[in-house]
């Protein structure tokens, strides 16, 4: 695929970040509020770490034992930052989120002081206006996509996302796409109101710091366990067929504020595109 030769710093955006001191509930109130999915953590002007929405379940995960008000942003951060100065280009930053499985870059000037941030969803865009040759969503398109019913578990929903290290789940019956569920609906504030209503409120305490299915938790937990995919799940999904151009695609995911769309073919569920696919064309 070709692109034409777009410059970086066209598609350099501001940073939404964070203190390293913040807790974890402030901080997960930003992103929400801002409605990103990671933040640069910064000190002195000068990026220390990074947090994701992934980092937040993980954090949840790990920190079963520590009240939720006493964790702090450095618990959970990612240190392992990848960066570029504003001299850098779109390839490399393309290339570096394909190695290394990321979906963001922190731009830097000289001095080391945070200048921006470049995102998959800016590399999608990219894509979009400066792609001069034809590419069908078959030819990148992930075929194998994990999926759930909507009747199966939400505890079951989240073991796969942490299983296999993905953001999305496709929620199908008689495999027709019928809707999707990401890590946000997982974030604390996103728990539905009725599990809060009819579950003892210990119960939910429990959920919300340590989620991960359990036969003991799930003897427990009676109420949580009958709530099911369909209770969370966006429903009717956005989806794109086969044969359909990629910058369809990506048009539709920018326009919906969404990082992935089922593949159909026909109805059916055939894959699943996301804006890493888009990267992967891009380095490729």
């Amino acid at each position: 695929m070709k692109l034409k030769n777009p410059a970086l710093e066209q598609v350099i955006r501001n940073a939404v970040t964070v203190s390293p001191d913040m807790t974890l509930l402030e901080a997960r109130d930003i992103l929400l509020s801002h409605r990103v999915s990671r933040m640069p953590v910064v000190s002195n002007k000068k990026p220390v770490g990074i947090i994701t929405e992934k980092d937040f379940v993980r954090a949840i995960y790990e920190y079963r034992d520590k009240s939720i008000e006493k964790i702090s942003v450095r618990d959970f951060m990612s240190k392992d930052l990848f960066t570029v100065t504003r001299k850098g280009t779109i390839y490399q930053c393309a290339r570096l989120m394909l190695n290394h499985k990321i979906s963001s870059i922190l731009i830097l000037e000289d001095d080391g002081i945070l200048a921006g941030i470049v995102t998959k969803t800016d590399l999608a865009s990219v894509f979009l206006t400066q792609s001069t040759e034809p590419l069908s969503v078959l030819q990148i398109m992930t075929h194998k996509v994990v999926t759930v019913m909507p009747a199966d578990s939400l505890l079951l929903v989240e073991s796969l996302l942490v299983k296999y290290k993905i953001s999305r789940i496709v929620v199908a019956r008689n495999r027709k796409p019928v809707g999707i569920i990401t890590n946000r609906d997982f974030l604390p504030a996103k728990m539905p109101r009725w599990i809060k209503q009819f579950a003892d409120p210990k119960e939910v305490e429990q959920y919300r710091l340590n989620p991960q299915p359990s036969e003991f938790r799930l003897n427990q937990l009676s109420y949580i366990v009958s709530f099911r995919a369909e209770d969370i799940m966006t429903p009717d999904p956005v989806t794109i067929e086969q044969t359909d151009d990629v910058s369809s695609a990506v048009l539709a995911m920018i326009r919906n504020g969404i990082s992935g769309l089922p593949v159909v073919k026909k109805t059916l569920l055939a894959g699943i595109i996301t804006k890493s696919d888009v990267v992967k064309a891009i380095v490729s």
